[in-house]
């Protein structure tokens, strides 16, 4: 019997008892068999059996509560989609979390200035929360950010310390993942119409049959520059990081017998430690095979590796400066890199990002470096820790083609398990666009549900209308303006504003919402408050508008541990974010004050009142976190 035929089986009094029957046998079922577990409750002298098996129904059901998991929930929520995200460790936030504490970078060094071209929509949202709500950068803190960003959403359940395990399947489809909830011996089967994964190993993608690959394409198969020239097993290593502290005395320091010497003369001299403090990321272990069944080896040589460096710079002498520090936490879960990458329609390759290939499919973007690391890690010494990084001076488009499966027809992913080679990934990985998949299909996954549909659907019919959505609620995508025939602004026949020094209020409707690649579309005031209205020769009906403010896409504002406020990073809130604003119609001529907003704390301002025939709106900016100004760079208006 196929795996994915695993639970199609008429004995549902078997199943129910916790026994399945398998090619004419009965075994047990896959969590065990809970009618052996002897309860007796003192309080009340009676014996029963624990009832741990639950059935769930959602439209989306999403896997992994990293970043990109966390965007694909959102979105879909936020789009109407009953949704779950089922996390397997007690915290969300994936790399980034306080368990592994990796920075959450994106399009964040373009050359030749080293600016980022910064990502927005949900992510953006998040990295704001967190400016506002953990002024002192603590991880631990940044996992309740997370957590409260996630619960916050009315239509999306949260799960953690839940494992996916298996997919239960109906010839090509996706019916429910079988669930295990660690803390509670629960098993869930949550049944859903559309599966997103994004866990990065992608066991349940996997366990469905989904089509994988692993290890690094040679480079005749896709014309690969830097592709080795054969085919190979290699994956990128995971890395174990830590962090020191100093304790304003010497501090001595011993390693424990695990600890694995480090061998600095045989090291390369690319191998660097410093600002040794925050950790060092080359402290990594790839694999040839199998990185995920491997995993608990490589963990075990990581923590001897980290202590053996640790050793090494605190007794070699050759760091004085280490004299006072002490090991302040040092992290038990490795981040990895690379295990499965799924096939989607499209496979994204090195020549797509180097070339900058447009996809009118494309939904989100990248520009992190090309990174190819060590093929064996710190256990390769003489070689360096990465081999090369192919800057880029623009982003890359990122096609939706390459975020569903080819073969399973309702799965989505996102993240570092997307259909892509081994080349692109060095690039593609990191969090802040993985973040920008995460939303693109959580938003698709949602559009499915209503249509009645499945990925490819919105892939051979529907791209323009995601696009919009996406658009809309402030994603951005590369060469792509918004078009939406439903924003009256659109129609809108007079642009004015109280005062301007740059820009002009025409271009918060040609549909970009950032200045990008040198061309300015943004309107800015000289001066605040400051205005701008927007008026229609003929009454329209209105009751929504929504206004993209500033946040300096130019400036980066995720957490690191070295917390810079420099040109291209801020450790506090953008001082461009408008703060307060109100929002007047005009009905027969007069002004009636139908929003205000003081504390705002997103780029994406939406105001909501009762439908009213006007003939102008006028968005008044009052007060930003700082800027003496404040620009703008979109304005819409809908009827409900």
């Amino acid at each position: 019997m196929k795996r994915r035929d695993f639970f199609k089986t008429s004995a549902k009094g078997a199943l129910a008892a916790g026994l399945v029957s398998v090619s004419g046998k009965t075994v047990a079922a896959p969590y065990g068999d809970r009618n052996l577990d002897k309860w007796h409750q003192v309080a009340n002298g009676q014996s029963r059996i624990p009832q741990r098996k639950i059935k769930e129904s959602y439209d989306v059901v999403v896997l992994g509560g990293g970043l990109a998991g966390i965007c694909a929930a959102v979105s879909a929520a936020r789009n109407g989609s009953k949704t779950v995200l089922v996390q397997d460790r007690p915290v969300l936030g994936g790399n980034s979390s306080s368990e592994m504490r990796v920075h959450v970078h994106g399009v964040s060094h373009l050359r030749p200035d080293r600016k980022p071209e910064r990502e927005t929509g949900v992510l953006e949202e998040i990295l704001l929360h967190n400016r506002f709500y953990n002024p002192q950068e603590s991880f631990p803190v940044w996992d309740h950010i997370l957590y409260d960003f996630v619960t916050r959403e009315k239509n999306l359940k949260l799960m953690l310390n839940t494992q996916a395990v298996e997919a239960v399947m109906s010839g090509s489809v996706i019916k429910a993942a079988k669930c295990w909830q660690a803390t509670t011996e629960k098993e869930f089967t949550l049944s859903g119409k559309i599966f997103i994964d994004c866990s990065g190993d992608g066991l349940l993608a996997a366990s469905a049959g989904a089509d994988y690959r692993t290890g690094r394409e040679g480079k005749a198969e896709f014309n690969e520059q830097y592709a080795p020239d054969k085919a190979d097993g290699w994956q990128m290593g995971a890395t174990l990081l830590m962090s020191s502290k100093d304790m304003g005395r010497p501090v001595p320091y011993e390693a424990p017998p695990f600890a694995i010497k480090y061998d600095a003369e045989k090291s390369n001299p690319r191998r660097k430690l410093v600002n040794f403090q925050n950790g060092i990321w080359w402290i990594e272990i790839g694999s040839n095979d199998d990185i995920i069944g491997e995993s608990e080896e490589i963990r075990e040589k990581l923590m001897g590796y980290l202590h053996g460096v640790w050793d090494y710079i605190k007794n070699s002498g050759h760091f004085p400066e280490a004299e006072n520090m002490a090991l302040d936490w040092v992290g038990s879960l490795p981040g990895r890199r690379e295990s499965r990458r799924f096939i989607g329609d499209f496979i994204l390759s090195e020549k797509d990002l180097t070339e900058h290939r447009h996809f009118e499919d494309a939904v989100a973007y990248g520009g992190w470096s090309l990174d190819e690391h060590c093929w064996a890690g710190i256990e390769n010494l003489q070689d360096p820790p990465s081999y090369f990084h192919h800057h880029f001076h623009k982003v890359y488009e990122i096609p939706y083609r390459s975020l569903y499966s080819k073969n399973i027809s309702n799965l989505l992913f996102a993240g570092r398990n997307v259909s892509q080679t081994h080349i692109a990934l060095s690039s593609s990985r990191v969090m802040g666009t993985c973040s920008l998949m995460g939303q693109a299909v959580g938003t698709a996954a949602s559009m499915c549900v209503k249509k009645g549909g499945v990925p490819r659907d919105i892939s051979k019919s529907y791209v323009n209308e995601l696009q919009e959505n996406l658009l809309r609620d402030d994603a951005f995508i590369p060469h792509r303006p918004a078009k939406d025939a439903l924003d009256l602004a659109r129609q809108a026949d007079t642009f004015s504003a109280t005062t301007t020094a740059s820009g002009e209020a025409a271009n918060l409707v040609n549909g970009m919402s950032r200045d990008f690649e040198g061309v300015i579309n943004h309107w800015q005031s000289s001066e605040l408050p400051a205005s701008v209205t927007v008026e229609w020769k003929k009454k329209v009906d209105l009751s929504q508008v929504e206004v993209k403010c500033d946040t300096n896409t130019k400036r980066n504002i995720m957490m690191l541990k070295e917390s810079l406020n420099d040109k291209i990073h801020t450790n506090t809130v953008p001082e461009e974010l408008l703060k307060s604003a109100e929002l007047e119609v005009r009905v027969k001529g007069q002004w009636q004050k139908v929003g205000e907003i003081d504390k705002n704390k997103k780029r994406l301002i939406k105001f909501r009142f009762e439908t009213v025939k006007a003939d102008a709106i006028r968005f008044t900016a009052k007060e930003t976190y700082g800027a003496g100004v404040a620009k703008l760079f979109e304005i819409r208006a809908y009827e409900a």
